[in-house]
């Protein structure tokens, strides 16, 4: 391993997969989506990483009309904050309680007192209340490889769910009974997301390293550029103890005439904080952000935090590290002369 040491002004993080882990209530939020329009849930969280909900939504939701998308966004990411928040407040009432938590069997979501919500075919947005990955405290310590993905999670439920016959259906059965099959299969698969959202942990998490690295970093001298709208982007900030820097571009800023992998977000932060943004650097982990962040001309660090090294290295980072603990910063100088040493292991 080699180290390499370069001077900027200033730093542009991305938010989810950068500073906090919320992919798993993202990526569940993003599944109810494809399982409320009938398509392949682990296509279209691929398809959604990285990009704004405003973008995704027009992709796959065409019918909502242009004066009701903000409040579609707004509804979809209070969703994702729904996911990330519902298993806790289970748990919690569960131990006021005295129940115990439940394990993978059918239907788990009734007789909680807190069900996942219905998916609604005329709906703006799918939400579903759960949580989707192994517990733990919001911790550098308590993180250590990337959390499985929902549709991974997903498709092992349903493999166990759903019949054998219902797979290999009979060929000289009548209409009816073939009808008959589908909404059995239907039936199988909502009562294995249902599963799937009631026993998992979605918890928003702050990722390794980035406590250490807000902390170096003086006021002034950093903002985050994120493809989450407001409700999202503060709310998930917030619940992992990070406050949201005055300089937060978010997706539904009006100033933005596109999000990534359109570089406008970084340039339009670095122009908020006063720099020239290839003065600054970019924290990234999707492929579209660091494409975003090598468009702007920003030295880009990527971080492996929600895609295999292998995922991210034809995007154009300058330096690819496992995750911020493999980079440190200190000042040099004071007031505005002042200039930000990075040290990368890489």
């Amino acid at each position: 391993m080699q180290s390499t040491t370069f001077r900027a002004d200033a730093v542009l993080f991305d938010m989810d997969g950068t500073l906090t882990d919320s992919i798993a209530a993202v990526e569940a939020a993003w599944g109810a989506v494809a399982v409320d329009l009938g398509l392949d849930p682990e296509t279209v969280i691929a398809a959604t990483h990285g990009k704004r909900a405003i973008d995704n939504l027009a992709f796959y939701r065409p019918e909502i009309k242009a004066h009701e998308m903000d409040a579609a966004v707004e509804a979809f990411e209070q969703s994702i904050l729904d996911f990330a928040d519902s298993f806790k407040k289970r748990e919690a009432r569960r131990r006021s309680s005295g129940e115990s938590s439940p394990g993978f069997s059918a239907h788990a979501g009734s007789g909680t007192g807190e069900s996942t919500p219905v998916l609604s075919p005329t709906s703006a947005f799918s939400s579903r209340s759960g949580s989707l990955s192994t517990p733990a405290s919001p911790t550098d310590s308590s993180i250590g490889a990337r959390r499985p993905s929902f549709a991974t999670r997903l498709s092992d439920v349903l493999a166990s769910a759903i019949p054998e016959d219902s797979i290999h259906p009979v060929f000289d059965e009548s209409t009816d009974d073939k009808h008959a099959d589908e909404e059995r299969v239907d039936a199988d698969i909502e009562a294995a997301w249902e599963t799937e959202a009631e026993a998992a942990d979605r918890s928003i998490r702050i990722l390794p390293g980035v406590k250490d690295m807000i902390e170096c970093i003086p006021e002034g001298r950093y903002a985050v550029a994120t493809s989450g709208a407001k409700t999202y982007a503060y709310g998930a900030m917030t619940r992992v103890g990070i406050t949201p820097p005055p300089v937060t571009i978010t997706a539904d800023d009006k100033r933005l005439k596109a999000g990534k992998p359109a570089p406008d977000p970084f340039l339009l932060a670095a122009s908020c904080l006063g720099f020239d943004a290839e003065r600054c650097v970019v924290f990234e982990d999707s492929p579209s952000g660091i494409r975003a962040g090598v468009a702007s001309g920003a030295t880009v660090i990527a971080v492996c935090t929600s895609h295999e090294r292998s995922k991210i290295e034809g995007c154009g980072a300058h330096f690819i590290v496992e995750d911020m603990r493999r980079v440190r910063c200190r000042t040099e100088g004071e007031g505005a002369g002042m200039r930000l040493v990075f040290t990368v292991e890489h």
